[in-house]
């Protein structure tokens, strides 16, 4: 679990995700309610008193208890910096101080040192192992940072000492919920509900389990009640908000989001509520606030935020274009570079003959970018993590003409897309290579006669609540089950147990010979270009068939903000859209799908 405190971590080509990226925030998830605070008045008390209790024998010893004191003064006054100076001087005295270890640990925390406080809290506890306010803290830190695992069993330790304890409960229950193990986390609230129901973070944490399921409706009950004991807790109105927009309420979902926004301080708080009512207000259409509130995306204070290392000026949606030369860089993921790729015809008219435009995109997609947008110089962007945050940088040539304006490329849209209808409606605005769709033709047609359609099912990151944007290949058997078609494989990532139990229930797919669909993305669009229709969820290959012109049938859940108030997705033109009634409510679209299947030429 440990990390260098001084390493930056790649996140080109990661394993485990889409898109060799920082996984897109997603806003639409609840606001964790994961409680307590390393540095409350209780924790320093109990750090002071061990400080206190603890004998300094030798001079070394003595240095190091006065630094102690001095760093918890600091930590009270809240100078966390000067805090964790005195700290590591402590250290410096007696680098096996426990207590020592444990004041850097909070210090960094709360100075947002994420991967030092960690290594920290573990030197900690392993010269205090009987110190469960010590595992408490690692189990939360362990959480934020995505150790699921590692915080279950440290908070099962706490909780073995501490029995009961309403934030270790709670914050257990949240490492539940995020592994998917819905019922283990549901049953752990409600046997603490049982004994103390005026909690109301506990109300407010089974309603998000239910969320994460897809329960959207059965969760309102929860989050009134935790508002019915405390009318003031954002993160209730802010998870309720969310529901209720994903219910198809989006007015009431975008009221609730303000009424939170207006009710907590907490800077990244702020930041998360603002980014998912930028979501909200775009799925019901409005552009204009709702990209002008998506900024958001970029607050530091959001964990997966990003800073771009950039030179030149960053553009405003009201600075001039034309004659400039406009660096672009794409941000977070392949999906999303490729949808808001839309913008970049728009931007290109807009600087003029006189003017240039430099994209810095995911490596994997510079040749079809190079094709399509022939006028632009196609760089890649580095994104690293270091220290627990995200930083990307665009990857230019010594003697390339560095730009003078900068823009991360969704941020576009505030000039070019403030009404539904400024989306263009021609076929599509990325052009694969002709020679690869003519092969794909030839190679589909020897399957014989009958409409050739791709599926892919899912996306390559499901934890969490993502899962429930996503069914199980079993979900798709009676669209398979359709007569006279020849369905081909488009699901990048290892999907043969998955394919193997398909071929075994009667509905084999064709897996097209040749191509990597997880890292050829100029033939991945061509595929989708040459077959008669790709189908499934918003994943990487079906942005990449829609924003090339394909026949690309997208299954988006409840509450999805890319159709942008219309019944269909406006970035990509000749797409379809089918709508789940419900979370889960796979069955009823299947139908629709298969009707549509029977409807294409034979």
């Amino acid at each position: 679990m440990s990390t260098a405190p001084d390493s930056a971590q790649s996140t080109q080509n990661t394993p485990g995700t889409d898109t060799g990226q920082p996984a897109p925030f997603d806003a639409r998830n609840a606001l964790r309610d994961v409680r307590g605070d390393a540095a409350s008045a209780r924790v320093l008390g109990q750090v002071s008193r061990a400080v206190a209790g603890s004998r300094a024998t030798g001079k070394a010893a003595r240095k190091a208890a006065e630094a102690l004191r001095s760093a918890l003064v600091a930590m009270r006054q809240g100078d966390f910096t000067n805090a964790s100076r005195r700290a590591l001087d402590a250290l410096g005295h007696d680098e096996r101080n426990g207590n020592a270890w444990h004041v850097l640990a909070i210090a960094q925390e709360k100075c947002g040192r994420l991967s030092d406080a960690l290594n920290a809290y573990e030197a900690a506890l392993k010269l205090l192992p009987d110190e469960t306010e010590i595992a408490h803290n690692l189990g939360r830190l362990a959480h934020r940072l995505g150790y699921l695992e590692i915080a279950g069993k440290l908070l099962q330790r706490y909780l073995a000492a501490n029995p009961g304890h309403v934030e270790a409960t709670n914050n257990l229950a949240c490492v539940l919920r995020d592994e998917n193990r819905y019922d283990e986390a549901i049953e752990l609230l409600r046997a603490l509900i049982t004994i103390d129901a005026a909690q109301p973070v506990l109300w407010n944490t089974l309603g998000t389990v239910l969320t994460d399921r897809g329960d959207m409706d059965a969760s309102l009950p929860f989050f009134d009640e935790a508002l019915r004991l405390d009318a003031d807790f954002a993160k209730a109105l802010y998870n309720r908000g969310v529901a209720r927009m994903s219910l198809g309420d989006a007015d009431s979902g975008a009221q609730d989001m303000r009424s939170a926004l207006a009710l907590t301080s907490d800077p990244m708080e702020q930041a998360t509520i603002r980014m998912a009512l930028a979501l909200t207000l775009m799925g019901r259409g409005d552009l204009e606030e709702g990209f002008a509130l998506y900024e958001a995306r970029l607050d530091p204070q959001l964990p997966d935020a990003p800073t771009f290392l950039c030179e030149g000026e960053r553009w405003q949606a009201d600075t001039p274009l034309e004659g400039r030369h406009l660096l672009v860089m794409g941000e977070q993921g392949l999906g999303d570079e490729v949808l808001f790729a839309n913008i970049l015809p728009d931007t290109l008219r807009a600087l003029g003959e006189g003017g240039q435009m430099t994209i810095a995109l995911e490596p994997r997609l510079m040749p079809l970018f190079a094709r399509s947008f022939p006028s632009a110089r196609i760089i890649p962007h580095r994104t690293v993590r270091h220290e627990g945050r995200i930083y990307s940088h665009p990857i230019l040539a010594e003697d390339a003409p560095r730009p003078d304006l900068w823009v991360p490329m969704a941020s576009l849209f505030q000039r070019f897309r403030r009404q539904p209808d400024q989306f263009p409606r021609d076929d599509g605005y990325l052009t694969p290579d002709p020679a690869r769709i003519a092969h794909w033709r030839e190679q589909l047609a020897a399957l014989g006669p009958g409409p050739k359609v791709g599926l892919g099912w899912r996306s390559q990151v499901t934890g969490g609540s993502r899962a429930r944007q996503y069914a199980a290949i079993e979900a798709w058997y009676p669209v398979l089950a359709t007569p006279g078609v020849h369905f081909v494989n488009i699901q990048y990532g290892d999907c043969t147990e998955e394919l193997e139990r398909a071929r075994a229930a009667g509905h084999p797919l064709w897996t097209p010979p040749g191509i990597n669909l997880k890292d050829d993305l100029e033939d991945v669009a061509a595929l989708c270009v040459a077959l008669d229709a790709v189908m499934g969820p918003s994943t990487a290959t079906l942005t990449l068939g829609g924003a090339s012109g394909a026949n690309a049938w997208f299954v988006i859940t409840p509450g999805s903000w890319t159709p942008f108030g219309t019944d269909r997705i406006p970035a990509y033109p000749k797409a379809r859209t089918f709508v789940l009634p419900a979370f889960n409510a796979w069955d009823q679209v299947m139908g629709d799908i298969v009707s549509a299947i029977e409807s294409l030429p034979r």
